[in-house]
């Protein structure tokens, strides 16, 4: 009960100092973080942070998931019974296919082998119905980049469904009409489009910028976002990388004028979007993870994804997000939209 009353005074545990924000403020910027752990069993202040609504998902890694990944996932969605929310949690991970797999099984076919052999239906029904097995209820798949070069960053792994465009959306909406007709969200990344990115330059280890010109980005790179849309896809990643021809200033995440202007405006997006991973080396040139987390809130992203496996950085997270909502950082109602958005999706899971 302690700690309970600790967070609903908005006081991080931890080291850091004593924070101000309102009860109100912090459940409302809960609603737009989703937390890690590392290990197996996830820390207590997780479920406290759970329970009085501080909390909108989980996202695993390889380190959370042993053999007893159903009944952890099955405590945290008990810690929520009560949540003030009286909302599903989002519980994620990245189930790509091949050799970007979180959960053993399907599917094991890689993103461009799939596509290649005809077998995206079924690696779509398979990476859902994996996921739904264990209480998960979103992927963090399909990755929709266009590779260019064999062996680049998106192709050395395989995550590119191919290097053609229309290979790449229907094989994208496939993927993603088959794993949401499980019950599975799918969330499509990482618009507008890493596939130019060469070998070893990775967004996860430094600043990356990808001289496209605009045409390229709009005819190549979103056109799978196009099919993504109209298959119904329920969340969408933006990348970190800085995209000049469209926007000099900022990286695509972190940008008003990719989330707003290209894709809800142009492309009219009307789901959730959800940042790539708030820690990145790629955006070492905005400051600490919270004030990451406050410039992409202000350019329209809905979720923040605090990934350092490192409880403290979800609940600094959202009571920089509260502060920020109680001292008119953030604008309010443009905050509560995106607070709707995320709400309606975690409305429509089923477990």
């Amino acid at each position: 009960m302690l700690l309970a009353s600790v967070l609903l005074l908005g006081i991080a545990w931890g080291p850091g100092p004593v924070l101000s924000a309102t009860p109100a403020s912090l459940v409302s910027a809960g609603q737009h973080v989703i937390w890690s752990y590392a290990g197996l069993t996830p820390p207590q202040p997780l479920y406290t942070a759970i329970s009085v609504g501080q909390v909108a998902g989980i996202i695993f890694f390889k380190d959370n998931i042993g053999a007893n990944i159903s009944s952890v996932v099955t405590s945290l969605k008990n810690a929520n019974a009560n949540s003030p929310t009286q909302l599903p949690l989002l519980m994620m991970t990245d189930q790509e296919g091949g050799q970007v797999r979180r959960l053993s099984g399907e599917p094991t076919q890689s993103a461009k082998q799939m596509c290649a052999a005809g077998t995206v239906s079924s690696g779509g029904t398979g990476a859902g119905q994996n996921l739904k097995s264990v209480g998960m209820n979103v992927n963090l798949a399909p990755v929709l980049d266009i590779y260019r070069v064999a062996g680049d960053f998106e192709d050395q792994y395989e995550r590119s469904f191919s290097n053609d465009p229309t290979k790449v959306s229907s094989c994208g909406a496939s993927f993603i009409t088959a794993q949401q007709a499980v019950g599975v969200a799918a969330s499509a990344k990482h618009f507008p489009g890493l596939g130019a990115a060469a070998r070893g330059v990775n967004t996860d280890t430094q600043p990356v910028t990808l001289n496209l010109s605009a045409s390229e980005i709009r005819s190549v790179d979103e056109l799978p976002y196009v099919a993504a849309i109209a298959a119904g896809v329920k969340l969408v990643m933006p990348s970190w990388a800085i995209y000049p021809s469209i926007d000099a200033s900022r990286p695509s995440g972190l940008s008003s004028t990719f989330i707003y202007t290209e894709l809800r405006g142009r492309l009219g997006f009307e789901g959730v979007t959800i940042s790539d991973a708030i820690e990145a080396a790629g955006l070492s040139a905005y400051g600490s993870d919270a004030n990451r987390a406050i410039i992409a809130s202000e350019a329209g992203m809905d979720l923040i994804l605090a990934a350092a496996r490192d409880a403290n950085q979800g609940a600094g997270i959202v009571t920089a997000l509260a502060n920020a909502l109680d001292n008119g950082t953030v604008d309010k109602k443009a905050f509560d939209r995106a607070t709707a958005r995320i709400a309606s999706l975690r409305k429509s899971m089923s477990f």
